[in-house]
């Protein structure tokens, strides 16, 4: 009988709070580009000059990121050319598993982000 209660009730807080989150309309924010670079060096076991040299390019892919958040026209393509600048330069910075992984980290950033940059 407890069980069963207890059951019900999670059963009742999940579709109410389903139903709650349905109703809601939410916008993407815009994602400024900044990277914890300590987790992206741990995560791609970076030498220490690697290190300082992707700190750089993360924090020039920061600024490129916002001035493309506040453009009011080409903000689409702004962003897109500061993800491949971006891609560009950690191309010459990391080795060949270490970029592999940082494509893949980076794909799925701007995916879970809302980020498109495909051209259209």
């Amino acid at each position: 009988m407890m069980k069963s209660g207890l059951t019900f009730i999670a059963a009742l807080a999940f579709s109410a709070t389903v139903f709650a989150n349905g109703n809601q309309t939410t916008t993407p924010e815009k994602w400024n580009g900044s990277i914890n670079k300590a987790q992206l060096g741990q995560y791609l076991k970076l030498s220490s000059q690697q290190s300082e040299e992707v700190a750089d390019i993360c924090d020039f892919f920061e600024a490129e990121m916002k001035i493309a958040n506040r453009a009011k026209e080409g903000n689409n393509e702004k962003i897109r050319k500061a993800v491949y600048g971006n891609l560009k330069l950690m191309k010459n910075t990391l080795n060949e598993k270490q970029y592999s992984d940082y494509l893949k980290l980076m794909g799925m950033t701007l995916r879970n982000k809302g980020i498109d940059i495909e051209k259209k």
